[in-house]
């Protein structure tokens, strides 16, 4: 059994990105990790590729014409995803990381599932931080669960903006408008510990700003881009404070934390819709209406 990593990344100093704590983080589990860099200014590059033998780069050129809805992710990913040449394929994003102590889970289950071919894919549990590293996010906005593992089959491609994959019954099919069907997974008892929102004000919103570039034409973002200059993560509905362990290697950067941010419940911002909605959640498990882009067997 081969396992191969593949993910993607252009000027992650820039932005703030964890990127080389997210690529180390899988390389214990991966024999190969390919990783499209888009032109970076900014070192990123050279930084990739110091990561050590393991390491496959492909030089890629962002196109301006996948810009909205962020198509230029997916077709990022599944650039690194064409070059790789494992049975399993683990894809981790810039600003996702594992546990070292889920890693021997990850490869039983890898294992486990093998030679089961009605297994598409692998599903982890999500962490999503807000504000720092001592929240996280706990409501519907947030996605519970993604594939992460997926077989190295050519009709699975990356899809939308890379959130997730689907299978098409031919290759080539998620070019030609085909939205293709879930694919058919297995849980892991794993979790993605995804640090998108765990930046300083500053560094957030010009990531946010960023990423805003992506989903938007420049007429969207001249009318409703806000300007200023620190995001406010007090704008936010419910958090709950984490209680575990971070992975070994995001611990220089959380012991850097130079900026303070602290959940005050009684100023949650729910519509009246979502606070109905999150009471349910929280006291069913229910979450109506969820997205579910994979079908657990």
């Amino acid at each position: 059994m081969k396992v191969s990593g593949f993910t993607y990344i252009r000027n992650g100093f820039t932005y703030g990105y964890p990127f080389l704590e997210a690529f180390s983080s899988i390389l214990p589990l991966v024999d190969e990790l390919v990783v499209a860099v888009g032109e970076s200014t900014d070192g990123t590059r050279e930084a990739v590729a110091a990561l050590g033998p393991k390491v496959k780069i492909i030089d890629t050129v962002w196109d301006d014409n996948l810009r909205e809805g962020g198509k230029i992710f997916a077709q990022q990913a599944n650039i690194a995803l064409d070059q790789i040449s494992g049975d399993w394929a683990f894809h981790i994003q810039a600003d996702e990381l594992i546990h070292e102590d889920a890693i021997p889970v990850i490869r039983s289950a890898m294992e486990a599932h093998y030679k089961d071919d009605r297994v598409e894919g692998l599903l982890f549990r999500f962490l999503n931080f807000y504000g720092g590293y001592k929240y996280i996010g706990t409501t519907r906005r947030w996605h519970r669960a993604e594939v992460r593992i997926i077989r190295n089959w050519k009709n699975i491609r990356s899809f939308r903006d890379s959130q997730g994959f689907r299978i098409y019954p031919n290759p080539g099919d998620e070019l030609k408008g085909n939205s293709g069907r879930p694919l058919r997974v297995k849980k892991v008892d794993a979790d993605i510990f995804h640090y998108s929102y765990a930046r300083d004000p500053k560094s957030m919103k010009k990531k946010a700003n960023y990423f805003h570039s992506f989903w938007h034409d420049d007429k969207w973002l001249n009318e409703n881009l806000d300007k200023s200059e620190q995001f406010d993560f007090h704008d936010i509905d419910d958090l709950t404070e984490f209680k575990g362990t971070h992975p070994e290697l995001m611990k220089e950067k959380i012991a850097a934390q130079d900026w303070t941010f602290n959940f005050d419940p009684s100023k949650a911002k729910f519509s009246p819709k979502g606070k109905l909605l999150h009471w349910v959640e929280k006291n069913t498990g229910w979450r109506i209406g969820e997205y579910k882009n994979y079908k657990v067997i």
